[in-house]
């Protein structure tokens, strides 16, 4: 999402909140807790107050890492998380916890996810003793033809934002699927339907989720002219005319239906069964391409991730058609400077980080695509020669004026968890719709009844240019924002790990590394620090960089630091709310004992990490 596109969605208290940060009118380290949308004063009360103090740790951590010898569960909400966690306790394996966990967000946060959209993952196998990877992304429907796509293009020549022509063949499910067959050890129905239960009685509705499911109903409702179906989203989201307010019960039976489908009858069910004639019907209907054949032809594709060492740390990524490479590339022009010595939330150190991602993302934006339609370089784009020559042109007193690509042969709603089991069994997953919710559209059964989940809008990513990498054709997987982390030291386990938020991911997730490997915070700490976000780079559907960006910093960046950026050249931006979703679970390795695994949650969301 852009920055404009989010600035819209926000209430006019948010964005009076985020001038007063950004004008220096917080305390350094302040992290001010918004009123509910339908509460927000027209004066912003907390101005000038900052965090509690806490006795140990770093000062602007709001909470300890937590930590257990048996397993471990970090996601988005409350719910989920103890959903994780039991699936543990009954004998489950991490894997068996994610796929619960996963249908659990499904439901407790759609707006951020969905068994109508992708999923990815790294995780160490104890048993191989290394790091493997899926990739769970859908095809583009084999029946919708570039010149049809070309006809639903935007003004801006880009594709649309929400309608059936951005919805590719949802992968999520079968990743649950055949991830459970490999590492599964509950029976399969013992893994979904506690989660079909839970969808049937409802959960509360926390703080966050409900401000973001109001303002992506909004949106939809402002963009109804482009969406083929607009009442079985409301049917789902908002029954009554308008969505669940904080603490207030929401249930979704349809999406327990759907999931009760897919229990008793497997990856086949959406695939091929009922559910995948309910979908083919459904576009039929309403005038979209998807079929039940494409759905069919569809499978998860286990991949050997891509690694780069970064300070003696290994970190772990998938490769294209995801941005992971983005992450390694930062890395590797940063290990070029010594962030250590430039000091922790300076000027030097960020502006440094930052310009590595301008030159990374310029790369992105040249190169990612399907690699089974256009082969990314991925050699040469990962080498610490490449790094080398990359970091030479970052000045250390002025911002570039233009990043470009070197020679070679955005952002959405994600929601990112990490799990690990007694076995030593880490797992890194991410699930996007991507959008806020998805595409609008809500698929139902021709009897009255909706499936309860909303498509993906991940075909938005698509460029319609031709000759470019990631240009649209049928039957091809888009650009994918998503993407999880997993680092190594030593050839053990470190940490699986994820920073959520489209194009913020690989900016986070490169943070998360240097405050843990150059500024030794700990798990917790790392993911409260404040951080930063640079907007504005090429991107791979073909739009240009807009000069060098604006660089988005948190209201607990130093003021000294924010007047040393300025004069370097950096145009500033205010706390804009898109800084991402963070979780991790690390293994740590005892002299005393056995190891452990600590987890750590997002202060910035309605997360929870615990450990057992």
């Amino acid at each position: 999402m852009r920055r404009r596109t989010f600035l819209s969605t926000l209430p006019a208290g948010a964005l009076v909140a985020g001038a007063s940060a950004a004008s220096g009118q917080s305390a350094p380290g302040a992290r001010p807790s918004s009123p509910s949308p339908a509460q927000t004063p027209p004066t912003y009360p907390y101005r000038g107050v900052g965090m509690g103090d806490r006795i140990m740790g770093a000062p602007f951590a709001g909470r300890s890492t937590v930590w257990g010898t048996r397993g471990a569960v970090a996601t988005a909400h409350p719910t989920a998380t103890l959903m994780g966690l039991d699936t543990l306790r009954r004998g489950g394996s991490a894997i068996d916890a994610a796929i619960a966990v996963n249908a659990a967000l499904g439901f407790l946060e759609p707006v951020a996810n969905g068994i109508g959209g992708d999923a990815f993952g790294l995780l160490w196998d104890p048993g191989q003793g290394k790091v493997v990877g899926f990739n769970g992304s859908g095809n583009s429907p084999l029946g919708l033809s570039l010149d049809a796509a070309r006809g639903k293009a935007n003004a801006r020549g880009n594709l649309p934002s929400y309608g059936a022509v951005t919805v590719n063949v949802p992968g999520t499910v079968d990743a649950w699927w055949q991830a459970h067959q490999r590492y599964g050890k509950l029976p399969w129905k013992d893994v979904l339907l506690p989660v079909a239960e839970l969808c049937e009685r409802g959960e509360a509705m926390p703080q966050l989720i409900a401000f973001y499911l109001e303002r992506n109903m909004a949106g939809f409702d402002r963009s109804a002219a482009i969406i083929e179906d607009n009442d079985n989203r409301k049917r789902v989201y908002a029954p009554d005319g308008r969505t669940p307010r904080v603490g207030e019960v929401f249930a979704n039976p349809d999406l327990g239906r759907t999931y009760r489908l897919i229990a008793e009858g497997g990856r086949d069910a959406f695939y091929e069964g009922p559910i995948a004639e309910a979908i083919e019907a459904y576009f039929r209907r309403i005038g979209g391409w998807m079929t039940r054949a494409d759905l069919a032809a569809h499978r998860t594709e286990w991949v050997a991730p891509l690694v780069s060492n970064y300070r003696g740390v290994d970190v772990h990524q998938l490769g294209p058609n995801t941005q992971g490479l983005s992450t390694l590339q930062i890395l590797n022009v940063c290990e070029r400077f010594d962030l250590k010595g430039l000091g922790f939330q300076t000027a030097a150190s960020i502006h440094v980080q930052a310009e590595a991602k301008r030159l990374a993302f310029e790369d992105r934006a040249r190169w990612f695509a399907d690699d089974r339609f256009s082969k990314t370089p991925v050699e040469r784009l990962i080498s610490k020669a490449y790094a080398a020559e990359r970091a030479a042109l970052i000045r250390p007193d002025r911002v570039m004026d233009r990043a470009m690509p070197g020679d070679a042969p955005t952002q959405g709603d994600t929601t990112y968890f990490s799990v690990a089991d007694a076995d030593g069994m880490m797992v890194s997953w991410i699930q996007s719709n991507y959008r806020g919710m998805g595409s609008g559209l809500v698929p139902d059964d021709g009897a009255g009844r909706t499936l309860g989940f909303m498509f993906q809008d991940r075909g938005e990513l698509f460029a319609l240019s031709d000759g470019h990498p990631n240009v649209y054709a049928p039957g091809k997987r888009p650009f994918h924002t998503i993407i999880p982390g997993f680092a190594t030291r030593d050839g053990k386990p470190w940490m699986a790990f994820g920073v959520m938020g489209g194009g913020m991911q690989p900016q986070g997730q490169a943070q998360i590394v240097i405050n843990m490997v150059d500024y030794g915070l700990d798990p917790q700490e790392a993911g409260d620090a404040p951080r930063w976000q640079h907007e504005g780079s090429s991107e791979p559907t073909g739009q240009a960089a807009e000069g060098s960006g604006v660089l988005h910093l948190e209201s607990g960046v130093p003021e000294a630091t924010r007047e040393q950026l300025r004069a370097m050249g950096w145009t500033l931006g205010p706390p804009n709310g898109g800084f991402g979703g963070y979780q991790n679970v690390v293994r740590q390795d005892n002299a005393r004992g056995p190891w452990t695994y600590g987890a750590a949650s997002e202060a910035r969301k309605d997360g929870l990490a615990l450990a057992w």
